[in-house]
Formats: C-alpha cells, sequence, structure tokens
C-alpha cells in the first residue's frame, strides 16, 4: 500500500503548527513543516484573536506541507483543530460580521454572575447541557454579543465554531462539527442536536447552527488555494482536546485518566454516558463530546497557563530547550513547598501579572513568596499535581469507576518536575507520551475517513506499538 500524506493545521491559543502526516506500513511519521505564534490583542478593554493572520499562517504551513511531499506524492487531505468555545459571526456568503473575541474577554463577566446566581436556571442549564458555568463559555459570549449588539440578528446567518470556520475557508462548506460544539454549552447533553433550553436562556437565534456533523465527515475538496487542488477537506475533532484525547493510546479497558496538559490542564475520560447530577454540576464537570459522539467527562485545571505566565515577570526566563532543562533540573532540586497554590482561584484567570496574582494568594494566607524563578516553577507544578489529583478523586466518586493509570500528552509530558509531581498527588502511575497529541489525533480522524486504517482503535494500537513512553512511579 502507497504512502499516504495528510496534513494536520493545530491552531494553539499560544502558538499554532501544520505537520504533515505520512502513514506507511501501519507506521506514522510526523514532520512539522511550520509553526508561528499566537496570541489575542486588546483593543478598547476587549480581547480579539487576529484570524487574518492565523488563517495567512495555515495557508502557508500548508504551502509548505505540499513543498516538503517526496517526488510524485500527493497530499490526501487536510483537517483543523483549534481550541474551544470561540467563535465567528458570518452572513450567507461566510464573510464576518462582527470581529472575533477571544475567550478570556471580560464582557461574559455579567452573564456570568447572573447565571451563577439564579440555582434554577444553573441546574436546568446543567441537566441540558452537561456543561458548567464558566467564564470562557461560547454561550455566555454569544449573549453578550446579541444583548448589546442586537442588530447582529440581521447580520449574521451562521454562527462558526473556529474551527468550523477554518474548514469554510478551505472546502466553502459551512457545517458545525460535534466535538468543538459540545464546548459551547448549547448542545444537548442526551442528543447530537442543539438544546432548545440553553438556546432559549442565551436568546439565541436557533437558525444561526446547523445540527453537527461527527467527525470523519468529508466536506469536500479544497477550494480557492492551487497548490492544493484535489485535496480533501475532513472534519477532524475540531477542538484540539478532542484530538489529542484520540491519539492516547489507551487500554481498552478504561482505566486510563486522559490528561491534556498545556495551558489548561485537561483532565478526563471517554464514557458512553455523560457525569450529571449536583455532585457532577458543583465539581463543573465538563461532559464534552468524542468525536463519534460519545462522552468525554472532563475538568479543567488551570494548568501551565500559571508558568507561562509567572515568566513574564523574569528576565531569567528560559528560551530554549537548554534553557528549559536547566529550569526543570533546578526546581527538581529544591525541598518541596510546605503549602500548595489553590489553583482554582479566579485570581488567576488572566491577571495583568500572574507572578503578583500568585504573590497575593501567598501572602493572604500569611505564606511566603518563592525566591526566584525556579522556586515558582516548583510550586507551580507541585500545585497542578495536586490539581490533577484532586480531579481524578472526583471522578472515581461519581462515576464509580477506579483509575489504574493517567496517560498524559501535550507540552507537560516533557515537564518531569510536573509529570512526577502528578504521580506523587495521584499515588498511581503517570505515562507521558513522546506524542504530538493534537496533531496526532487530528491525522487519526483523517486516515479513518480515507480509510487507511479501521477504526479509533485500530490506530490506538498501531500507535502504541511504537511509542516511546516514560513511566513515572509515585513517591511517597
Amino acid at each position: 500500500m502507497p504512502t499516504i500524506y495528510t496534513a494536520a493545521v493545530d491552531f494553539g491559543a499560544i502558538s499554532g503548527r501544520v505537520i504533515l502526516g505520512a502513514w506507511s506500513k501501519n507506521k506514522l511519521t510526523l514532520n512539522e513543516v511550520h509553526r508561528f505564534p499566537n496570541t489575542f490583542r486588546t483593543l478598547a478593554g476587549h480581547d480579539y484573536w487576529d484570524l487574518g493572520t492565523l488563517w495567512h499562517e495555515a495557508q502557508t504551513g500548508l504551502r509548505k506541507a505540499v513543498a516538503a511531499l517526496p517526488r510524485a506524492a500527493k497530499l490526501s487531505s487536510v483537517g483543523v483543530d483549534v481550541w474551544g468555545v470561540d467563535f465567528a459571526l458570518v452572513n450567507d456568503t461566510g464573510r464576518l460580521v462582527f470581529p472575533v473575541h477571544a475567550y478570556r474577554d471580560a464582557r461574559s463577566q455579567p452573564g456570568l454572575k447572573r447565571l451563577a446566581n439564579t440555582r434554577a436556571a444553573l441546574e436546568r442549564i446543567y441537566a441540558a447541557t452537561g456543561i458548567p458555568n464558566v467564564f470562557y463559555n461560547s454561550s455566555l459570549h454569544l449573549e453578550e454579543t446579541v444583548a448589546n449588539n442586537p442588530a447582529i440578528t440581521d447580520l449574521a446567518t451562521r454562527c462558526l465554531f473556529l474551527p468550523d470556520y477554518f474548514n469554510f475557508l478551505l472546502s466553502g462548506r459551512m457545517e458545525n462539527e460535534l466535538s468543538i460544539a459540545s464546548t459551547t454549552q448549547l448542545l444537548d447533553v442526551h442528543s447530537t442536536d442543539w438544546s432548545p433550553a440553553a438556546l432559549k436562556y442565551f436568546r439565541l437565534p436557533p437558525q444561526w447552527f446547523s445540527k453537527p456533523i461527527l467527525a470523519g465527515t468529508r466536506l469536500g475538496k479544497v477550494k480557492n488555494f492551487p497548490e492544493l487542488e484535489g485535496v480533501q477537506v475532513i472534519a477532524v475533532p475540531g477542538h484540539d482536546t478532542a484530538a489529542a484525547y484520540d491519539a492516547m493510546p489507551a487500554s481498552p479497558d478504561g482505566t486510563d485518566l486522559f490528561l491534556s496538559s498545556g495551558t489548561w490542564s485537561l483532565v478526563g475520560f471517554e464514557s458512553d454516558q455523560p457525569v450529571l447530577g449536583a455532585d457532577a454540576l458543583a465539581a463543573r464537570i465538563s461532559n464534552e463530546r468524542i468525536g463519534d459522539g460519545r462522552y468525554r467527562p472532563l475538568t479543567n485545571v488551570i494548568g501551565l497557563w500559571l508558568l507561562e505566565g509567572t515568566m513574564k515577570d523574569f528576565a531569567s526566563r528560559p528560551s530554549n530547550e537548554k534553557g528549559w532543562a536547566a529550569l526543570i533540573t533546578a526546581a527538581e532540586k529544591l525541598p518541596a513547598p510546605t503549602a500548595l497554590l489553590d489553583v482554582v482561584d479566579p485570581a488567576f484567570t488572566n491577571p495583568t501579572s500572574m507572578k503578583a496574582a500568585i504573590d497575593a494568594q501567598l501572602k493572604k494566607r500569611k505564606l511566603p513568596a518563592p525566591k526566584n524563578l525556579a522556586a515558582y516553577t516548583r510550586l507551580i507544578c507541585d500545585s497542578l499535581g495536586r490539581g490533577h489529583a484532586d480531579a481524578m478523586r472526583a471522578f472515581e466518586k461519581m462515576a464509580g469507576k477506579k483509575f489504574k493509570r493517567i496517560l498524559i500528552v501535550g507540552g507537560g509530558s516533557k515537564n518531569r518536575l510536573l509529570c512526577q509531581a502528578t504521580a506523587n498527588a495521584a499515588k498511581i502511575p503517570v505515562v507521558s507520551f513522546a506524542l504530538e497529541g493534537t496533531a496526532v489525533g487530528n491525522i487519526a480522524s483523517q486516515l479513518i475517513a480515507l480509510k487507511a486504517v479501521k477504526d479509533l482503535p485500530t490506530f490506538r494500537r498501531l500507535l502504541g506499538a511504537n511509542l516511546e513512553q516514560t513511566v513515572y512511579a509515585p513517591r511517597a
């Protein structure tokens, strides 16, 4: 069977990349052909994404992917994954009719507080959608858009979440994909369609949304992009976390807990049923979806956003892999902190200075601030480790499960200190894979749609046989 080449466009909140995948003899080889930075920009008190730049970088990366192909080889398909919740409002021709806000924009706060303070509505929305009341929910941002810009209901005819929008730019087809739709607090938790109750509560036009498609749907050939003529656009799991989960070589018995560690630490597992009820609401369990329609109950721990933000206040912050390795080694040599951060503190959401926010929490608790960047790194990694373990125990209680391993992918999987801290706090092994999680999951969906691989369990089995892994056993 000839080698099959696919391209994964993977947009992250801090950086993006385009990866060329080569599938041959049941082995996947990756080539990162393009990487680029990403950030939101603040304008007149609101935060926005620069979609024009992101699309330009995606095009640049796809051209590089084609250029990197062996002579006479063809690119078979392309898939796009993006971070969750953010959206583009467009008209019938797909033209943007409203600027694209970033999920950290504070505009959702009034709606967040109103729902939080209305117990009956909070319980009703959670029962309908399985998604807790969180500041970044698309529901709250869309509600604010319509409430404060009522003319938008005349201008916009479709709401496309960001992977949907980039799929449209590539294929010309407007569809809502299921995994990204499930991040919105608008999808019916008991079906694969939108929740009438949620749309009514947030006062959103139902016609903006079409019934979500499953990952693996072929959207057609690339349009208006000569270098990619004839290339199939495939709707992969549009939410990058759903893609990362697909890449996990999990045990078929369902006893693995998944941890996608990056800006956010996303902790969860795969399930045929959602995790609902009063305890789940209190624990803020988010019942997002796998691309095939099943459930991915998870909870968000703030993640390496804490460390990324703190480093901005240090001129000595690492600028390359050697510097990172030296920082982690220095942090490992320090004694364990006597007290850990409360990582669910809302002050860490988007502070002007993360270091100042950490210092303020410690001061309030009459605890000393760390003396240098290594000490902050040790405190943050140990605190996140406990946050991961707390999330695991909550899941075990609510779902009646017992997890045997934690599988970690993402940037945090390369952080020895974080992996060991998680194993110590959870008291079970943490298995770190040398795996580009989101890109691999993105490519897996393409290969299955192309019928190069039978199904996801088959892909995981074949992938796992060739993966490097590091096991962190718990220490007392």
